[in-house]
């Protein structure tokens, strides 16, 4: 059992050093990374982790499709009713709807928009929770100038 928490720290810790990597500009190195360590998770990882490090990847994507693709791979590992994989839902549901802006699929971005908002009652009054809400505002305004 320590072995194992011990691995999932490591892992919770790489993922991490990746993300720094990304936020600090090296995209390429960062989506490398976390290329890695989706094959080392694998389908029957933890579905947090699994969720966080899809969604991340999204983020080092240079193109929209590849980038929706990601996004849609992090909310299929977010299925489930543990609450803190639905705590994630809100979140999912922007960054697709933002996705689907950027494609010019208004249509698609209008119903993640909706599913994002039907869940953001989940949300907890804190810095994370006010980030999604103000993600939420985003897509819908670009949606509306869409």
């Amino acid at each position: 059992m320590e072995q194992r928490q011990s691995s999932e720290e490591s892992l919770v810790t790489r993922i991490g050093q990746a993300v720094i990597l990304l936020h600090g500009g090296d995209r390429e190195e960062a989506r490398n990374r976390m290329g890695e360590l989706w094959a080392e998770i694998g389908d029957a990882g933890d579905p947090v982790q699994r969720c966080t490090l899809a969604h991340y990847l999204a983020d080092t994507q240079d193109d929209p499709g590849d980038e929706l693709a990601w996004d849609l791979r992090a909310l299929t590992a977010a299925e489930g009713d543990r609450a803190d994989v639905l705590a994630l839902h809100p979140a999912l549901h922007a960054n697709l709807a933002a996705d689907y802006v950027k494609l010019h699929r208004p249509d698609a971005a209008r119903l993640h928009l909706e599913r994002a908002r039907a869940c953001a009652h989940v949300l907890g009054d804190d810095g994370y929770g006010d980030g999604v809400r103000t993600a939420i505002a985003r897509v819908a305004r670009r949606l509306a100038c869409a």
